[in-house]
């Protein structure tokens, strides 16, 4: 009998491949029991990996379309796929310590009772679904060449711009990503329907106008 009991009050641990088929089932199970470190480390090599595939699609002729100087561009790539593989490791982690500290806050005003613990595991499992967009962009684009920036997922994608520009802000996994963060407010944090989607909005409002801007800053300084 004691068995018995033991074995239905164990708490399931969330999956990160639930994410994709069965996110709310997922939430809850971070509500019940939060998990970090390993879910964390594996969404740090996948975005490794996403990003290597950046760095191997770029050449020293995208670098010099940009504007760098010919004589320049070897050393410049060089720099820039050390840069983008310390990224790939330290951006979830500071993008999921961000938008869990934030969460905190408004769960605060609003005498929600959820812990950081259970918002940073939200949102590291939540990151999956980024990595996943960056692996299969990059392995698209290492397959068929073109601009690594331009997401095939991306508005500007298809579109078929080889300079993106603001419209690369507007992407599927991101959208995806947002829809997400709304049920995972809702089912771990317990917000309310309209709190939970007011706050996933407003996250990708800001997320895409900072990108629109930065995509719009290249174009601009090319006139």
């Amino acid at each position: 009998m004691e068995m018995q009991t033991e074995v239905k009050t164990k708490k399931e641990s969330p999956s990160l491949f639930g994410m994709f088929t069965s996110p709310s089932e997922q939430f809850i199970r971070i509500k019940a029991n939060p998990k970090i470190w390993l879910p964390l480390l594996i969404v740090s090599i996948l975005y490794a990996i996403g990003l290597f595939f950046m760095v191997s699609a770029m050449d020293v002729s995208t670098l010099i379309d940009q504007g760098i100087p010919e004589n320049q561009a070897d050393l410049i790539l060089g720099i820039t796929k050390v840069t983008v593989a310390v990224t790939g490791i330290v951006t979830p982690i500071i993008s999921v310590l961000f938008s869990s500290a934030i969460h905190l806050l408004i769960a605060k005003a609003a005498s929600s009772t959820v812990t950081f613990k259970q918002l940073f595991s939200m949102n590291t499992f939540i990151m999956v679904i980024g990595a996943a967009g960056i692996i299969l962009n990059m392995a698209i684009r290492f397959a068929i060449g073109g601009n690594p920036e331009t997401y095939v997922t991306s508005l500007a994608g298809l579109l078929n711009l080889e300079k993106p520009g603001g419209l690369a802000s507007l992407e599927f996994f991101g959208i995806w990503s947002t829809i997400l963060t709304a049920i995972g407010l809702h089912k771990t944090a317990e917000f309310s329907k309209g709190l939970a989607w007011t706050i996933a909005i407003i996250f990708f409002l800001v997320s895409f106008g900072i990108g629109f801007l930065g995509g719009l800053l290249p174009e601009a300084s090319s006139l």
